[in-house]
């Protein structure tokens, strides 16, 4: 179990235990840290002010990719980490990393041409050691357009074609965390760090869970932030004589049906210094990112109306023939990027390299990454802290075992064994074929547990049993008891549904507020949280939809 009882557990015995590591952040780079340590064998607790993943780690282009703009920036050394790291991923995660092939297209006053295109595409299969899942290819105009008619044709010249990954960003820091959990790893969200004291031997810190209001003292032989784009705020905070380590940028992205914006595969749209990406990923098309330098509270980031109409002007200029509007728009997001101040003369140049700060003797920061890179990132941080430990406690722990599969019930192997019983499993549990098939590819087999759940609700529709059974699921197993959490980072609802899951929203409030123990008044006002932060998620659509329908 992983759960809100978990939690509770966790929190109760926090003061009677001495961690080796405290992690500060449950996004991406802490649940790495928190996975690679506990595998070594290391007594690891992590706290996280909100829900896990709720910053930048749910909030970026969810692709998994080597990075073919940083061969420009000549940063071989991280293309070549992110590709190795692609197709680690793509073997220990294959329930939530899958490869997708790309085109890019150049044009007669393309920044790059198609010569120099070529090689770029030869040096980035090269980097990877030829292990992509396809190998680049290579079309002229014709070839191009018979690839994707809906194109622009104008001054076209040709296209390369490569092959990536699209990932599901937030599932993937969960699972971090439940394979950190199974090593032995105490995570807990909506847990505050508000002070941290270096001691003698280590750190002492005052948390505080801000679901119940207690507050607790806890120590650690060493302390790790890992704040993604508030390691300035919280350094400032905490630490005395704090320097801003960080450029901070915004990165937007619209979300479309794929009915409305038909591509065959991924599109690489190159804007100025920019890159601009078109990803279709199941019944959905992401189009993003904006890149923008940003001042002030990431939580506060948004998308704002120039962002959208940056955005479609580039969608429209590349498909003319779609003349997309703000209401085809049917989710969009914004997340701020955690980049390492550099000399940079724009955001697209800035490096996505990470740095790793030994502030003191006992407290390490992180700063920077990518996301490809988290889990060779999370290792080298570990190294870092325990190269601070005496020689005997160092050598007192295992190597890293992080290049073992994230979910052990969801492997290759064992997603292809669940996938020829499809029809059996549909059959047993009384349930729709594509009911099966979703499940088995975002939880392997354990899917069968939650078919298994869908049969207590055998009186509800085929759609509401489906997304009961998941809220049960994630209840249970991925420290999910918040309504809007469900609806933002552990399903698709908010992403990818029309009515971003509006029609579900209060049977499904209902069945939280059961699982809970939650009074009718509860439950009303978790209802009126989803309401608001769609609301405020999606303002930017509505006043443009508003302005173009008076006009």
């Amino acid at each position: 179990m992983f759960s809100k009882y978990t939690r509770q557990n966790i929190l109760r015995r926090s003061t009677t235990e001495t961690y080796d590591l405290l992690i500060v952040g449950g996004g991406i780079t802490g649940a790495g840290v928190a996975r690679d340590a506990a595998s070594r064998g290391m007594k690891v607790l992590l706290c996280e002010a909100q829900d896990f993943a709720s910053g930048t780690s749910s909030r970026s282009s969810k692709l998994v990719h080597g990075g073919i703009r940083y061969l420009e920036n000549l940063e071989f050394g991280l293309v070549h980490e992110a590709l190795t790291e692609r197709t680690l991923l793509l073997e220990i995660a294959p329930h939530m990393v899958h490869p997708l092939r790309f085109l890019l297209p150049v044009y007669k006053n393309s920044r790059v041409g198609l010569f120099k295109m070529e090689m770029g595409m030869i040096l980035y299969d090269l980097l990877s050691f030829f292990e992509a899942p396809q190998l680049h290819e290579f079309h002229l105009h014709k070839g191009t357009q018979a690839a994707e008619p809906l194109l622009q044709s104008q001054d076209l010249v040709g296209s390369v074609v490569y092959s990536d990954a699209y990932m599901e960003d937030d599932r993937l820091v969960i699972e971090t965390l439940r394979s950190a959990h199974s090593y032995g790893a105490d995570c807990v969200n909506y847990t505050s760090v508000d002070k941290v004291v270096e001691t003698a031997s280590g750190v002492q810190a005052q948390i505080t869970d801000t679901v119940s209001k207690k507050s607790y003292t806890v120590n650690a032989k060493h302390g790790v932030c890992a704040l993604g784009p508030w390691t300035d705020l919280s350094g400032q905070a905490l630490i005395k004589d704090w320097k801003p380590v960080l450029r901070p940028t915004k990165g937007v992205h619209l979300v479309f049906s794929r009915d409305r914006v038909p591509v065959n595969r991924g599109i690489v749209m190159a804007v100025e210094e920019r890159i601009v990406f078109v990803i279709p990923r199941g019944d959905i098309v992401i189009v993003g990112t904006t890149d923008t330098d940003f001042k002030g509270d990431p939580s506060a980031a948004l998308v704002d109306k120039s962002d959208v109409t940056y955005l479609l002007e580039i969608g429209n200029k590349y498909f003319p023939t779609l003349n997309l509007k703000p209401e085809d728009v049917i989710s969009c997001y914004a997340g701020v990027r955690p980049l390492v101040r550099d000399d940079s003369s724009s955001e697209g140049k800035t490096s996505r390299e990470h740095v790793i700060y030994k502030h003191t003797d006992h407290v390490t920061l992180v700063a920077g990454g990518k996301y490809t890179t988290y889990r060779s990132m999370a290792e080298e941080i570990v190294d870092t802290v325990l190269s601070r430990f005496p020689f005997e406690q160092k050598m007192s722990y295992r190597a890293s075992n992080t290049k073992t599969a994230l979910n052990p019930m969801a492997t290759a192997e064992k997603i292809r064994r669940f996938s020829v019983q499809v029809d059996a499993y549909a059959s047993k549990y009384g349930v729709d074929v594509g009911d099966v098939i979703y499940l088995m590819n975002r939880h392997g087999e354990e899917a069968a547990e939650i078919l298994k759940t869908m049969t207590l609700f055998k009186d509800e529709n085929r759609e509401m049993a489906l997304w009961k059974a998941e809220a049960k699921f994630s209840f249970d197993q991925e420290m999910c008891f918040r309504l809007e959490d469900f609806y933002w980072r552990r399903s698709p609802l908010f992403l990818t549904k029309p009515d971003n899951g509006l029609s579900l929203l209060v049977v499904l409030a209902e069945y939280y507020g059961s699982l809970n123990k939650e009074d009718r008044e509860t439950i009303k006002a978790n209802v009126q949280r989803v309401v608001d932060k769609i609301s405020q998620e999606k303002r930017a659509i509505t006043e443009l939809f508003a302005a173009s329908a008076s006009s």
